[in-house]
């Protein structure tokens, strides 16, 4: 039995970070939330199939908090650090933090297939972006509702944490990379390793199945 793992890793050990693990066969035998990195490594580390299993860890946002409130709200808008007008003072022109990126490579370097992936992006590629503020109750509620009622999947009536949605999605992402590979792009790569998304919305009856 081979599992796919989907981890949406966040910025610091403030804010939770969520895990899946879901079964060839589509059932979620796992979906839990970590919240340190020494209990992210220690969840991997004790996983007793891990070496029949695919992982994909979402880019937590670098949130480190900067000096001027306009580098604070421009930061995710600017690409490139290149502009001498604009110097990368305290990185930041960071868009992601390095978070775990050390563990994740040393997981892949041991031979486990690890890839990354960017929430929004992979969010929008399986129609589940929404037009409400990212995030919010109302995110979270269309979420997992898209979930439930677009992919099949069998999710608790009362609102789960975002944190774990955003995982759920990892592991079908994971799932796809191994299952269909050819319905996998490369966008970039961080740290070492490949950020991957869907090139087409996959056939989620298929998929859940």
């Amino acid at each position: 039995m081979k599992y796919y793992i989907g981890l949406s890793l966040t910025s610091g050990s403030a804010l939770d970070t969520g895990v899946a693990v879901m079964e060839e066969n589509g059932n979620f035998i796992l979906i839990d939330k970590l919240y340190k990195m020494n209990d992210i490594i220690f969840f991997f580390d004790n996983f007793s199939s891990l070496k029949n299993s695919e992982i994909c860890v979402a880019l937590p946002w670098d949130r480190t908090m900067l000096n001027g409130k306009w580098r604070v709200l421009s930061k995710p808008y600017q690409l490139v650090s290149t502009n001498p007008n604009m110097p990368n003072i305290d990185n930041w022109t960071q868009r992601y933090s390095a978070r775990g990126s050390e563990y994740f490579k040393s997981l892949s370097e041991q031979g486990i297939p690890v890839s990354r992936f960017e929430l929004y992006i992979t969010r929008q590629s399986m129609h589940l972006n929404s037009c409400f503020k990212e995030r919010s109750p109302a995110d979270c509620k269309f979420l997992q509702q898209a979930l439930t009622n677009e992919w099949g999947i069998d999710l608790p009536v009362n609102m789960m944490p975002m944190s774990e949605l955003e995982a759920i999605i990892g592991a079908i992402l994971a799932k796809e990379n191994s299952k269909n590979s050819d319905n996998i792009k490369t966008l970039s790569e961080f740290k070492g390793l490949n950020v991957i998304d869907f090139i087409k919305n996959p056939n989620t009856i298929e998929l859940c199945v």
